[in-house]
C-alpha cells in the first residue's frame, strides 16, 4: 500500500485504533459509508499487513504483575543474538524483546509480580541463557502515556 491512505483509510485506522472491537456497521455510519466498504477497507489494510491482529490491552496490575522493568543485556559476543533471543522468548513474564543499538544487544520488557519475582527471572532464567554476559535492569516506576504511532 505503500502508506498512502486515503481519507477512509485513515478514519477507519483513528476508530479502530481507539477500539478494536467497534462493529464495522457503527464504523460505517460515523463515516457515513457503506458497511461492505468499511469491510473490504479492513480486508484490505489486513492483507496489506498494515492491520495486524486486534488484541486486548490486559492491566497487568490488576492480573497481579506490580513491576514493570526494561533491561538491557549484553551480549558475550555478536553471535548470540539470535539464540538468546530465542531463549528470551520461552520467558512469559517478557513482554517485549528488542534488538537495538548501543550499550546493550537487546532490551527486554519484563512485567514481574514484585521485585523478588524480578529477581527470579533475571538470575534464574535470563542470566543462564548461552551468550548473555550481564544485564541492568531499570524499574518503572509508572507509565504516564502509551499510544500508537500517528496516521498520516
Amino acid at each position: 500500500m505503500n502508506n498512502q491512505f486515503d481519507y477512509i483509510d485513515k478514519q477507519i485506522l483513528l476508530k479502530l485504533r481507539l477500539d478494536a472491537r467497534k462493529a464495522y456497521s457503527q464504523i460505517a455510519e460515523e463515516l457515513k459509508v457503506s458497511n461492505s466498504l468499511v469491510h473490504q477497507r479492513i480486508k484490505k489494510l489486513t492483507q496489506d499487513g498494515v492491520i495486524k491482529n486486534t488484541t486486548f490491552i490486559l492491566d497487568e496490575k490488576k492480573l497481579g504483575y506490580k513491576t514493570k522493568s526494561y533491561t538491557g543485556i549484553r551480549l558475550r559476543e555478536a553471535r548470540f543474538a539470535k539464540d538468546v533471543m530465542k531463549e528470551l522468548s520461552k520467558i512469559e513474564e517478557i513482554a517485549e524483546c528488542n534488538f537495538v543499538s548501543g550499550n546493550y544487544a537487546i532490551f527486554i520488557l519484563i512485567f514481574a509480580k514484585d521485585n523478588e519475582h524480578l529477581q527470579k527471572i533475571l538470575y534464574d532464567k535470563v542470566h543462564l541463557i548461552n551468550g548473555v554476559a550481564g544485564t541492568d535492569t531499570f524499574i518503572c516506576f509508572d507509565t504516564c502515556f502509551k499510544r500508537n504511532i500517528p496516521i498520516d
